[in-house]
């Protein structure tokens, strides 16, 4: 497993912290590395975190004698084998997208940006008990065109093309999150039509991208 693998993948989960993401031991992150994936070990602080402590995961789910990957890998793996445009994929407790999981709440389309996430909400999946395969299964469920998804009474889960743009996302919609709770406090926000939805996420095709 390259060098620089390893690296990005620690400098992003660190980054993880630093933004407001996550705390402690929570949350997880991975790269698609060949047929298989580079993921963060369990229970090991970011910030205590090496390159060595990165476990790579076999395409079968193997992983090297001794090696505990985060107890969400099989979400990781799954997801991988479901998505061939996913390269990265993010997962955290931020503190207004797990409120709004909690309430078993979508991100509705209050506001034109979510559809960053790839549709008209961004959905969220059924609980289940963490690291086990059912919840895996809600959430490969959930995602499908989508680009992220809330998990319910747990937290938030991004996927794309590489680490900076699933951080990027995550960092998005925590702040979307913010914001609907914030006009949730007020009243229910008035949405914007499957017709506009539609006519954004057409825009957001090619938002971005320098020919």
């Amino acid at each position: 497993m390259s060098d620089t693998a390893r690296k990005q993948l620690l400098e992003t989960a660190r980054e993880m912290n630093r933004c407001g993401l996550n705390q402690g031991t929570s949350g997880n992150l991975s790269l698609r590395c060949g047929s298989g994936m580079l993921i963060t070990p369990s229970g090991v602080p970011y910030e205590h975190m090496q390159r060595d402590d990165l476990v790579h995961v076999a395409a079968d789910g193997s992983t090297n004698p001794g090696a505990t990957p985060s107890s969400e890998w099989r979400i990781h793996h799954d997801v991988y084998a479901a998505r061939p445009d996913a390269h990265a994929i993010l997962h955290a407790h931020p503190v207004h997208c797990t409120a709004l999981a909690c309430l078993n709440r979508p991100i509705p389309a209050f506001h034109y940006m979510v559809a960053m996430a790839g549709g008209r909400e961004v959905p969220c999946a059924p609980y289940a008990t963490f690291g086990t395969q059912a919840l895996s299964d809600h959430v490969v469920a959930t995602l499908t065109g989508k680009k992220a998804c809330l998990m319910a009474n747990h937290g938030l889960i991004t996927l794309a093309p590489s680490l900076e743009r699933a951080l990027a996302l995550a960092v998005e919609l925590e702040q979307l999150a913010r914001s609907y709770l914030q006009c949730l406090a007020v009243g229910e926000p008035v949405l914007l039509s499957d017709a506009e939805m539609d006519r954004v996420l057409d825009k957001f095709q090619n938002y971005g991208r320098r020919d």
